[in-house]
């Protein structure tokens, strides 16, 4: 049962941070310590919160771990990622390690270009809407390049239709699909603001309605790839690689393993599109449709022995990020973090995170061939545990030491522990 007086909270829009954290307070019968947590979080950052985010009261702090030895495409770098799970970033920075005597990551860009869909109803001959859209080309690109000329400028633009007859519930709808080369964008505002401009017109053509008139996360001709090799001598030997293949079988041919196998490749590719302040959910959305592109849910990356008995790994998936635009201009760390990359382009950025993504695969796919997934990885929760429970200082290495002496890292034990130590003293 909810503590909360009352969820209607007039004009709440319209006050500052502060006042507004004293507001929710009151309504959510905050304490002194929870109102001082959220008023310490926002402390530099409320201003660009409150610019980002309706009726912002915090920020929240992202840990943000380097990712080490990564080489892409023949280029060292460290690779910040934002990410509060223990074992992500160590799972990159030692899968990277394991293929740099092959020369790290190659990868291949089809491009930065996106689409949005223009969705016409109503019409008696959907095919032959499809044919009269078709034939005004022309006049379509002039509308969408004078839509944003500054993406013009900068060598994007409008590049091609793609139009479709789609069989629904409620008979055929002819969708637009406009494909437009958004260069350093991301490209969803772009693409909008051109699918809106455009859909009148496709009215006055086709004499069809125009409804639905967005972009498509399924950025399917905006895909990168990479891959890696990893020699059987820094994989653990012939076993070990034919047992990761075999797990690389098992969640191609079945989606209930699918779903956390892909999970581990969004671990490392959520880290850094967060830390770089591009949208997670546009990149997860697009990732995981990719996968089912084929009517089955299936591996995001593909694994395969190759002549000399090492280990390939390719991954293959939309990757639609900017480095101007959205928080990623005007958030500082994701400014930072963008140097600390060193990228000049969004194309350098999405091979960079398609790589992290290959790396931290290749981690939970070893990990669960050999030792398991637990071990490692509940080492590194184990400070997360004492932190939970309430251990300070030279306590929680202290706390967490134990727990992973004991191979248990659960709570119960954590707090036995810390009791003893307290009471040592």
């Amino acid at each position: 049962m909810s503590d909360v007086r009352s969820s209607r909270i007039e004009g709440l829009h319209k006050m500052t941070p502060e006042a507004r954290l004293q507001a929710v307070a009151q309504q959510a019968n905050l304490g002194n310590e929870a109102i001082a947590s959220l008023s310490a979080a926002a402390e530099g950052q409320i201003e660009l919160a409150d610019r980002l985010v309706e009726n912002a009261i915090t920020s929240m702090a992202i840990p943000v771990g380097i990712a080490t030895n990564m080489i892409v495409d023949g280029r060292e770098m460290v690779v910040p990622m934002a990410t509060e799970e223990s074992s992500v970033v160590a799972a990159v920075c030692n899968s990277a390690k394991r293929c740099r005597p092959t020369g790290g990551f190659r990868t291949s860009s089809s491009g930065p270009v996106m689409a949005a869909q223009i969705q016409l109803l109503g019409a008696s001959d959907p095919e032959n809407v499809r044919l009269k859209v078709y034939e005004r080309m022309d006049e379509i690109r002039a509308i969408c390049d004078e839509t944003d000329p500054l993406l013009l400028k900068f060598g994007g633009g409008f590049r091609d239709l793609d139009i479709r007859v789609l069989e629904t519930d409620e008979g055929p709808m002819t969708i637009v699909h406009i494909i437009v080369d958004t260069r350093d964008a991301m490209g969803a505002n772009a693409v909008n603001s051109m699918a809106e401009a455009l859909a009148p017109k496709l009215v006055e053509w086709t004499g069809a309605r125009s409804l639905l008139r967005i972009l498509t996360n399924l950025a399917d001709r905006r895909v990168v790839r990479a891959r890696a090799v990893w020699p059987l001598d820094q994989i653990g030997g012939e076993q070990v690689r034919d047992d990761m293949l075999s797990a690389y079988h098992f969640a191609d041919a079945d989606p209930y393993r699918a779903a956390t196998h892909n999970k581990g490749i969004m671990n490392g590719v959520s880290a850094v599109v967060l830390a770089t302040g591009n949208d997670t959910r546009a990149i997860e959305a697009g990732a995981h449709a990719f996968a089912a592109k084929d009517g089955h849910y299936r591996s995001m990356s593909r694994w395969e022995a190759d002549a000399d008995g090492n280990l390939v790994g390719i991954l293959e998936m939309p990757m639609a990020v900017g480095l101007i635009g959205g928080a990623t201009k005007v958030h500082p760390t994701a400014q930072a973090n963008l140097a600390v990359l060193g990228v000049k382009t969004a194309d350098e950025l999405a091979r960079i995170i398609v790589s992290v993504g290959l790396a931290q695969n290749f981690g939970a796919m070893r990990a669960l061939a050999t030792t398991g997934i637990q071990k490692g990885h509940m080492a590194l929760h184990a400070q997360n545990v004492a932190l939970a429970i309430g251990a300070v200082g030279a306590e929680i290495d202290q706390v967490a030491s134990e727990l992973k002496a004991l191979g248990k890292v659960r709570q119960d034990l954590a707090e036995e522990i810390l009791a003893r130590l307290r009471g040592g003293k």
